[in-house]
């Protein structure tokens, strides 16, 4: 058994020292995707909505979606960084766009998850949810940028 933890600290240790300040926010967008998957469900029954497998099928899909969007920002830091290479800049960027990406990710699901809640009839402190949209409107507005 102590060789089985000693394995899975290594393990752990190894991956989130590869991901630095995307860890956290890999860890946190993780444990709230599953939370609100859970709590989608349970609302769904008290909205009266008919509970499938498809409908469930769709709602991993769109958590898959969001993964592939924290990854495509961590492509996105990797060709930053390439390409700053060669044209001289040394700019070290360890995963910021990724981590944005997962922080706003996170606000998404942190609103998702609070309305699932109210549905459920969940009393709810009344300053959560402006907070939640708060937050994401900062992000949204610190990496504002014209097309």
């Amino acid at each position: 058994m102590d060789k089985v933890k000693a394995a899975f600290v290594a393990a752990f240790s190894m991956i989130f020292g590869w991901l630095g300040i995307l860890a956290v926010p890999v860890l946190i967008l993780a444990g709230l995707n599953f939370t609100d998957y859970i709590t989608g469900i349970l609302a769904s029954k008290r909205r009266n909505e008919l509970v499938t497998s498809d409908k469930g099928l769709w709602g991993i899909v769109k958590k898959i979606g969001m993964w592939i969007l924290v990854g495509l920002g961590w492509a996105m830091d990797v060709l930053i960084n390439y390409a700053g290479q060669y044209v001289g800049l040394s700019i070290k960027l360890p995963f910021v766009v990724a981590t944005i990406v997962a922080v706003w990710l996170i606000c998404n699901e942190i609103i998702s998850i609070l309305e699932n809640l109210l549905d459920i009839g969940v009393a709810m402190p009344p300053f959560l949810m402006p907070l939640a949209r708060m937050i994401k409107g900062q992000v949204e507005d610190k990496t504002k940028m014209d097309a």
